[in-house]
Protein backbone atom coordinates (compact mmCIF):
# COMPACT_ATOMS: atom_id res chain seq x y z
CA UNK A 1 0.00 0.00 0.00
CA UNK A 2 2.00 3.45 -0.90
CA UNK A 3 1.42 6.17 1.29
CA UNK A 4 1.61 9.54 1.27
CA UNK A 5 4.71 11.81 -0.22
CA UNK A 6 6.11 8.15 -1.25
CA UNK A 7 9.11 8.55 -3.88
CA UNK A 8 9.52 5.28 -4.43
CA UNK A 9 7.27 1.73 -5.22
CA UNK A 10 5.14 -0.35 -3.31
CA UNK A 11 6.59 -3.10 -0.80
CA UNK A 12 7.25 -6.38 -3.16
CA UNK A 13 4.49 -8.94 -2.26
CA UNK A 14 5.87 -11.21 -5.11
CA UNK A 15 8.76 -12.64 -6.55
CA UNK A 16 8.02 -10.44 -9.59
CA UNK A 17 8.13 -7.27 -8.30
CA UNK A 18 10.94 -7.56 -6.21
CA UNK A 19 13.02 -8.72 -9.22
CA UNK A 20 11.45 -5.19 -10.93
CA UNK A 21 12.89 -3.44 -7.98
CA UNK A 22 15.78 -4.96 -7.83
CA UNK A 23 16.33 -4.20 -11.86
CA UNK A 24 15.13 -0.61 -11.12
CA UNK A 25 17.60 -0.24 -8.75
CA UNK A 26 20.24 -1.45 -10.85
CA UNK A 27 19.52 0.36 -14.02
CA UNK A 28 19.16 3.67 -11.55
CA UNK A 29 22.84 3.25 -10.41
CA UNK A 30 23.93 3.25 -14.14
CA UNK A 31 22.31 6.42 -15.11
CA UNK A 32 23.22 8.00 -12.04
CA UNK A 33 27.09 7.52 -12.82
CA UNK A 34 26.34 8.32 -16.87
CA UNK A 35 24.78 11.38 -15.03
CA UNK A 36 27.80 12.25 -12.99
CA UNK A 37 30.24 11.36 -15.65
CA UNK A 38 28.44 13.79 -17.83
CA UNK A 39 28.58 16.79 -15.17
CA UNK A 40 31.92 16.21 -14.27
CA UNK A 41 33.01 16.24 -18.03
CA UNK A 42 30.88 19.75 -18.55
CA UNK A 43 32.40 21.65 -15.44
CA UNK A 44 35.93 20.37 -16.49
CA UNK A 45 35.40 21.96 -19.89
CA UNK A 46 34.00 25.24 -18.66
CA UNK A 47 36.40 25.71 -15.70
CA UNK A 48 39.47 24.47 -17.37
CA UNK A 49 41.57 26.25 -20.13
CA UNK A 50 41.81 23.66 -23.65
CA UNK A 51 45.24 22.99 -24.72
CA UNK A 52 44.91 20.63 -27.61
CA UNK A 53 42.49 22.81 -29.70
CA UNK A 54 44.35 21.75 -32.68
CA UNK A 55 43.75 17.52 -31.69
CA UNK A 56 42.01 16.35 -34.92
CA UNK A 57 42.95 12.90 -34.13
CA UNK A 58 42.18 10.66 -31.24
CA UNK A 59 41.27 6.69 -32.01
CA UNK A 60 41.61 5.94 -28.81
CA UNK A 61 38.88 8.44 -27.28
CA UNK A 62 36.55 7.20 -29.98
CA UNK A 63 37.02 3.58 -29.16
CA UNK A 64 36.56 4.08 -25.70
CA UNK A 65 33.09 5.98 -26.28
CA UNK A 66 32.31 3.50 -28.97
CA UNK A 67 32.39 0.27 -26.68
CA UNK A 68 31.52 1.96 -23.61
CA UNK A 69 27.66 2.55 -24.47
CA UNK A 70 27.60 -1.14 -25.89
CA UNK A 71 28.61 -2.66 -22.87
CA UNK A 72 26.13 -0.56 -20.69
CA UNK A 73 23.38 -1.39 -23.27
CA UNK A 74 23.82 -5.01 -22.66
CA UNK A 75 24.25 -5.02 -18.74
CA UNK A 76 20.87 -3.15 -18.71
CA UNK A 77 19.39 -5.56 -21.77
CA UNK A 78 20.18 -9.17 -20.61
CA UNK A 79 18.85 -8.77 -17.27
CA UNK A 80 15.82 -7.07 -18.31
CA UNK A 81 14.72 -10.12 -21.05
CA UNK A 82 15.75 -11.86 -17.82
CA UNK A 83 12.62 -10.74 -16.32
CA UNK A 84 10.49 -10.32 -19.30
CA UNK A 85 10.50 -13.58 -19.81
CA UNK A 86 10.29 -14.64 -16.08
CA UNK A 87 6.90 -12.76 -16.16
CA UNK A 88 5.74 -14.31 -19.70
CA UNK A 89 6.16 -18.03 -18.42
CA UNK A 90 3.24 -20.35 -18.20
CA UNK A 91 3.28 -22.58 -15.33
CA UNK A 92 0.83 -25.06 -14.42
CA UNK A 93 -2.02 -23.13 -12.47
CA UNK A 94 -3.45 -24.27 -9.48
CA UNK A 95 -6.41 -21.44 -9.60
CA UNK A 96 -7.59 -19.48 -12.52
CA UNK A 97 -9.45 -16.50 -11.92
CA UNK A 98 -11.07 -14.62 -14.71
CA UNK A 99 -11.62 -11.03 -14.89
CA UNK A 100 -13.64 -8.68 -17.21
CA UNK A 101 -13.59 -4.70 -17.01
CA UNK A 102 -17.08 -2.54 -17.47
CA UNK A 103 -17.83 0.67 -16.95
CA UNK A 104 -17.00 1.36 -14.03
CA UNK A 105 -16.39 -1.86 -12.19
CA UNK A 106 -15.29 -5.27 -12.03
CA UNK A 107 -16.73 -8.88 -12.40
CA UNK A 108 -15.11 -11.86 -11.39
CA UNK A 109 -15.06 -15.47 -11.73
CA UNK A 110 -13.18 -18.45 -10.23
CA UNK A 111 -13.68 -20.91 -13.35
CA UNK A 112 -12.34 -24.25 -11.14
CA UNK A 113 -15.65 -23.68 -9.22
CA UNK A 114 -18.83 -23.73 -10.39
CA UNK A 115 -21.34 -20.70 -10.20
CA UNK A 116 -18.71 -18.67 -8.35
CA UNK A 117 -18.77 -15.18 -9.87
CA UNK A 118 -19.44 -11.80 -8.11
CA UNK A 119 -19.28 -7.84 -9.21
CA UNK A 120 -17.13 -5.59 -7.07
CA UNK A 121 -18.01 -1.89 -6.96
CA UNK A 122 -16.18 0.56 -5.86
CA UNK A 123 -17.42 1.46 -2.22
CA UNK A 124 -19.45 4.98 -1.70
CA UNK A 125 -17.20 7.13 0.98
CA UNK A 126 -19.95 7.63 2.63
CA UNK A 127 -20.41 3.99 3.38
CA UNK A 128 -16.96 3.04 4.50
CA UNK A 129 -16.27 1.91 7.63
CA UNK A 130 -13.50 3.25 9.95
CA UNK A 131 -10.13 2.59 8.87
CA UNK A 132 -11.52 2.00 5.04
CA UNK A 133 -9.57 3.70 2.21
CA UNK A 134 -11.16 6.11 -0.08
CA UNK A 135 -11.77 5.46 -3.62
CA UNK A 136 -10.01 2.11 -2.67
CA UNK A 137 -12.12 0.03 -0.82
CA UNK A 138 -14.61 -2.29 -2.75
CA UNK A 139 -18.11 -4.00 -1.44
CA UNK A 140 -16.68 -7.99 -2.70
CA UNK A 141 -12.93 -8.47 -2.51
CA UNK A 142 -11.02 -10.80 -4.68
CA UNK A 143 -9.90 -13.70 -1.95
CA UNK A 144 -6.96 -15.45 -3.23
CA UNK A 145 -4.45 -18.34 -1.98
CA UNK A 146 -0.57 -17.34 -1.25
CA UNK A 147 2.18 -19.25 -2.39
CA UNK A 148 0.46 -20.38 -5.32
CA UNK A 149 0.87 -20.10 -8.96
CA UNK A 150 -2.89 -18.65 -10.32
CA UNK A 151 -3.78 -17.14 -13.67
CA UNK A 152 -5.31 -14.58 -14.81
CA UNK A 153 -7.57 -13.94 -17.31
CA UNK A 154 -8.42 -10.64 -18.31
CA UNK A 155 -10.78 -9.23 -21.05
CA UNK A 156 -13.50 -6.62 -21.60
CA UNK A 157 -17.09 -6.16 -21.98
CA UNK A 158 -17.38 -2.49 -23.45
CA UNK A 159 -13.89 -0.30 -23.64
CA UNK A 160 -10.36 -0.83 -22.90
CA UNK A 161 -9.42 -1.20 -19.51
CA UNK A 162 -6.29 -1.88 -17.40
CA UNK A 163 -5.91 -4.46 -14.40
CA UNK A 164 -3.44 -3.33 -12.13
CA UNK A 165 -1.97 -4.06 -8.95
CA UNK A 166 1.35 -1.96 -8.16
CA UNK A 167 2.68 -4.15 -5.33
CA UNK A 168 2.15 -7.63 -7.14
CA UNK A 169 3.75 -6.49 -10.28
CA UNK A 170 0.84 -7.05 -12.26
CA UNK A 171 -0.57 -4.75 -15.28
CA UNK A 172 -2.64 -6.26 -18.18
CA UNK A 173 -5.00 -4.60 -20.60
CA UNK A 174 -8.58 -5.69 -20.79
CA UNK A 175 -9.03 -5.64 -24.27
CA UNK A 176 -12.87 -5.75 -25.69
CA UNK A 177 -12.91 -9.21 -27.51
CA UNK A 178 -9.34 -10.61 -26.75
CA UNK A 179 -8.31 -12.80 -23.42
CA UNK A 180 -5.56 -11.87 -21.66
CA UNK A 181 -3.44 -14.02 -19.42
CA UNK A 182 -1.10 -13.26 -16.72
CA UNK A 183 0.38 -15.03 -13.91
CA UNK A 184 0.59 -13.94 -10.66
CA UNK A 185 1.75 -15.62 -6.73
CA UNK A 186 2.50 -13.92 -3.96
CA UNK A 187 4.77 -14.80 -1.69
CA UNK A 188 3.17 -13.31 1.68
CA UNK A 189 -0.51 -12.39 3.16
CA UNK A 190 -1.65 -9.18 2.63
CA UNK A 191 -4.24 -7.07 1.50
CA UNK A 192 -3.56 -5.53 -1.88
CA UNK A 193 -4.97 -2.08 -3.79
CA UNK A 194 -4.89 -1.16 -7.15
CA UNK A 195 -6.87 0.44 -9.90
CA UNK A 196 -7.61 0.77 -13.32
CA UNK A 197 -4.44 2.02 -15.25
CA UNK A 198 -6.32 2.74 -18.79
CA UNK A 199 -8.57 5.90 -19.55
CA UNK A 200 -11.81 4.39 -19.99
CA UNK A 201 -14.45 7.06 -19.65
CA UNK A 202 -15.87 9.42 -16.96
CA UNK A 203 -15.75 7.08 -13.99
CA UNK A 204 -12.02 6.06 -14.23
CA UNK A 205 -11.01 6.65 -11.29
CA UNK A 206 -13.56 4.51 -9.39
CA UNK A 207 -12.61 1.23 -10.53
CA UNK A 208 -10.52 0.14 -7.94
CA UNK A 209 -9.23 -3.53 -7.11
CA UNK A 210 -8.94 -5.29 -3.85
CA UNK A 211 -6.78 -8.60 -3.55
CA UNK A 212 -7.54 -10.35 -0.48
CA UNK A 213 -3.97 -12.40 0.11
CA UNK A 214 -4.76 -15.53 2.64
CA UNK A 215 -2.99 -18.86 3.28
CA UNK A 216 -4.57 -21.54 1.69
CA UNK A 217 -6.48 -23.28 4.92
CA UNK A 218 -8.05 -19.50 5.53
CA UNK A 219 -9.36 -19.94 1.42
CA UNK A 220 -10.35 -22.95 1.35
CA UNK A 221 -12.91 -21.85 4.96
CA UNK A 222 -13.87 -18.48 2.25
CA UNK A 223 -14.62 -21.15 -0.48
CA UNK A 224 -16.79 -23.49 2.00
CA UNK A 225 -18.71 -20.11 3.19
CA UNK A 226 -18.95 -19.24 -0.15
CA UNK A 227 -20.16 -21.66 -2.40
Amino acid sequence: MAYPAQLGFQDAASPIMEELMYFHDHTLMIVFLISSLVLYIISLMLTTELTHTSTMDAQEVETVWTILPAVILILIALPSLRILYMMDEITTPSLTLKTMGHQWYWSYEYTDYESLCFDSYMTPPLELDPGELRLLEVDNRVVLPTEMSIRMLISSEDVLHSWTVPALGVKTDAIPGRLNQATLMTSRPGINYGQCSEICGANHSFMPIVLELVPLKHFEEWLLSTL
